[in-house]
């Protein structure tokens, strides 16, 4: 696989991190080059090591990576909701959140932008890509990508 179906399938594979580094972005007061490189490093990680599970586990993942997305995606946005609706919101806790970053909701999501990697993980191991180059390549990327997004 050469550099341009590489570039191409980090740059579709990042698109979810991106957007979700625009919003976090946009709900911080004050954006610090710290916390690009920190959202950058969790989304570009993160895609680097779906990748590599998916390509070394796709036998045993295969069948269940759907879930474990939706499954995740089911419990941020039910947070999401949950927060939302209750009427419970205390501002002190608002500003310090949007002064910096929550790393337990960083997590979350940097696991659920990641299982599209997983799945082309997956698939690139029955194809013998190699390894080592398209993961690091991925993980930059994604890392560039999502560090931008913070800063847009």
């Amino acid at each position: 696989m050469g550099f341009i179906e590489l570039f191409l399938i980090g740059v579709g594979l990042s698109m979810d991190a991106f957007a979700v580094s625009i919003c976090q972005g946009l709900s911080m007061t004050k954006i610090k080059w710290g916390h690009a490189l920190t959202v950058g490093l969790y989304f570009g990680g993160f895609q680097a090591l779906g990748w590599v599970l998916g390509s070394q586990f796709s036998g045993y993942i295969q069948q269940y990576d759907h879930w474990v997305a939706f499954i995740l995606l089911l419990l941020i946005g039910g947070n999401m909701i949950r927060e939302a609706l209750s009427g419970e919101e205390d501002e002190a806790e608002d500003a310090a959140v949007g002064a910096g970053l929550d790393h337990k909701k960083l997590f979350l999501m940097a696991i659920a932008t990641s299982i599209d990697a997983l799945a082309v993980g997956i698939t690139l191991a029955f194809l013998n890509v190699a390894l080592i180059p398209s993961v690091t390549f991925i993980g930059v990327t994604t890392f560039v990508i999502s560090a931008i997004g913070i800063r847009i």
